[in-house]
């Protein structure tokens, strides 16, 4: 069978700096909040633990700036000299996250305002209104300091815009900036008012000046409203990303440039933020108090690989130990820091970086773990990043490698945004469970997936699954339905294309556009009082929660409601066409078993393989390139038969025919393609 790989473009500019330097390694430095004479103290333990970039300045506006037109950088000066002559490379942040407090002082308007009409106040971070005049001329001044000082600084290799962009407002100014937005997107108000259905609740609009934001209102908002300002407030803050990465490209060009991305955030579409940035970075905190954390880890590592087109991306922050705002905060052991860093490389990150270098001792994140501890570096923890340093040096053979997937995983910000709307047919139905539900048997199976949006390429894939779509965009099904008419696989989730691209229900029969590549269609959405008995092909069950009237069109049923008012009712429909591809949709809310079931069903349909066969359940599997990577997340030690002759790049030994994987043990096993790893031995690790 021929492989099939991710879509991608030319090589991002990250891969100069990787080529010369590996895996990344370090992560957040704050020297602002240190006196000079440890900085030298830090960047020697940095070369110690083999870190090569650390990024500098997120959050030092107000040490740079600390009156507004009085630039003080001669200590950054001095922090980037110091780097530099330890060989240690630097992300260089606009510190735009977190204005200083004469910024708010002086233009009030530069803070936001929240739903309820309240103006936030200075004393945390991220209180910036991004409509701001005074705002948006600040961080332009800072930006663009920073860009004229360092852009040729041969210590600078990577520029950081912001941090963690999400901040949405509600104020006048952002008001304007939403009508601004309507009047592009809707041309009209017409068009305005027939997309947003205005004729309901007398809320039809005869003038711009009207409409606000969703501000807080005395019972349902508009869907359609709501709808299209998390997609403003999404591009406002995407405005202001590439408003400083321009600033950067034109004094830096070639250098990569980026921003930390916050997988599954409600506030960002990150699908449409990725083409925007030369490297998609991610921010990632798995919690290992959580039986489910390296399943989530797994799923947003390859919503980072997906939204990127396949390419290398970098892990930009997580944690080394414990983080400081969960209730309970359970930190990682040692074994588990390493165990989630190989993760995110085996899975297609160039870099391991973590928050942060040195524990604050004062502010909000002074219960923060970080790489060196504010024990020192005399601990188990900074022990293991110097351990964990050296071994990541070995995976050069890694850099720059993608990682091959036949299944792409869809998922859509603007549909998550629109199924979460209230008033509908249940609340039980969400988003992000169906999604970590449908990736759990790929991932128990070793079946590696792209998580993409619906308008990306889906060509390459095999095997296309689509949780809940609840909105479909009328020009993203042309891209679906070709999946089916190659000859491939489409599955499609409980509550799919129910909506149009403006959120307004589609009439007929559902899924609409769907059907007759479904062999089935519904009349009815059927949220269940008790459960229901189910049987077919994919075995017998019990269905709670959701299930939807559905018939056969042509097609077959793979699941029959037993006993009820749905009695003889199918709940999953497919059906095979003459291209050789088969499309199914399921209008039920499935039980684990069988949405394990429907999955196995979807990628023998495919004729998909798993990354290796035949290791034991709870064994993580990705290829990467020439490397195959072994994660043991079963809590105990694993025996590994078969691996006789194999080279383990994170030891380099050679290891015999029966290994022992210990509890949260990585294996990085070379193929005969690996530089410097020999020829290896076939078996049954072997896809």
């Amino acid at each position: 069978m021929q492989q099939r790989t991710a879509p991608g473009g030319a090589p991002a500019p990250l891969a100069a700096l990787t080529s010369e330097l590996g895996v990344l390694y370090g992560g957040d430095w704050s020297p602002e909040q240190w006196d000079p004479a440890v900085w030298p103290e830090d960047v020697a333990l940095m070369r110690e633990a083999g870190v090569n970039l650390v990024t500098v300045g997120v959050f030092a506006w107000s040490s740079m700036e600390p009156e507004e037109g009085r630039l003080e950088l001669g200590w950054l000066d001095t922090v980037l000299d110091h780097l530099h002559a330890g060989g240690v490379a630097v992300d260089l942040a606009t510190p735009t996250a977190s204005p200083p407090p004469w910024l708010a002082h002086r233009y009030p308007t530069s803070s936001a305002v929240d739903r309820s009409g309240v103006r936030m106040a200075v004393g945390s971070r991220n209180h910036f209104c991004p409509s701001s005049p005074d705002y948006r001329r600040a961080a332009r001044g800072i930006a663009g300091a920073l860009v004229e000082r360092y852009g040729s600084h041969p210590a600078v290799r990577m520029w950081h815009i912001g941090n963690e962009f999400g901040q949405v407002c509600f104020c006048d100014l952002c008001a304007d900036g939403f009508r601004r937005w309507l009047q592009v997107r809707h041309g009209s108000l017409d068009a305005l008012n027939a997309a947003w259905g205005t004729a309901f609740w007398s809320q039809r609009y005869a003038d711009w000046q009207e409409i606000v934001p969703p501000r807080v209102a005395p019972y349902i908002r508009n869907p359609g409203q709501s709808l299209d300002h998390r997609r403003f407030a999404s591009d406002l803050l995407l405005g202001l990303y590439r408003e400083q990465r321009d600033l950067v490209r034109a004094a830096a060009p070639g250098v990569p440039v980026t921003t930390n991305l916050m997988g599954f955030h409600p506030h960002t579409d990150d699908a449409r933020w990725a083409p925007e940035l030369d490297v998609v970075s991610e921010d990632h905190y798995p919690d290992p108090a959580d039986p489910d954390g390296h399943l989530l880890q797994a799923l947003q590592d390859d919503l980072a690989r997906g939204i990127g087109g396949g390419r290398p991306w970098v892990q930009m922050e997580q944690a080394a130990g414990g983080v400081n705002w969960r209730p309970h905060n359970v930190p990682k052991t040692p074994a588990r820091m390493r165990l989630d860093s190989l993760r995110a490389v085996a899975r297609g990150s160039d870099a391991s970086l973590f928050f942060q270098w040195r524990q604050s001792l004062a502010g909000a994140e002074k219960w923060h773990s970080a790489l060196l501890p504010a024990a020192g570096p005399d601990t188990r923890l900074h022990r293991a990043v110097r351990a964990h340093g050296a071994e990541l040096r070995r995976l050069r053979p890694v850099v720059g490698a993608r990682v091959p997937a036949e299944v792409a995983l869809v998922f859509d910000w603007s549909s998550w945004w629109a199924a979460q709307e209230p008033a509908a047919p249940s609340d039980r139905l969400d988003v992000l469970d169906l999604l970590r539900e449908w990736y759990r048997p790929l991932h128990a199976a070793n079946v590696t997936a792209d998580v993409v949006p619906p308008w990306a390429d889906l060509t390459p894939y095999r095997l296309v699954l689509a949780p809940q779509l609840h909105l479909v965009e009328d020009a993203d099904v042309p891209g679906l339905r070709a999946v089916v008419e190659r000859g491939d696989v489409l599955v499609l989730g409980p509550w799919s294309a129910a909506l149009d691209g403006h959120g307004r229900l589609r009439p007929g029969r559902f899924p609409a556009p769907f059907t007759d590549l479904v062999g089935g269609s519904g009349e009815e959405y059927v949220p269940l009082a008790a459960p229901v008995a189910v049987e077919g092909v994919l075995g017998a069950h019990r269905v709670g929660d959701w299930a939807e009237r559905l018939r056969t069109d042509g097609g077959e049923a793979l699941l029959v409601a037993r006993g009820g008012d749905l009695d003889g009712v199918p709940l999953v429909v497919t059906r095979r066409h003459a291209s050789g591809g088969t499309g199914v949709y399921a209008g039920a809310l499935l039980p684990p078993a069988a949405t394990g079931a429907l999955v196995a069903h979807a990628v023998a349909a495919a004729g998909v393989a798993p990354a290796a066969a035949g290791l034991p359940a709870g064994v993580e599997a990705v290829r990467r390139g020439p490397v195959l990577f072994l994660l043991n997340t079963t809590g105990g030690p694993v025996p590994l038969d078969g691996l006789g002759g194999r080279r383990d790049l994170l030891t380099d030994a050679v290891l015999g025919r029966r290994q022992v994987l210990e509890p949260d043990g990585v294996l990085a096993l070379a193929t005969s393609d690996a530089a410097g790893a020999g020829p290896g031995t076939a078996g049954p690790l072997d896809g």
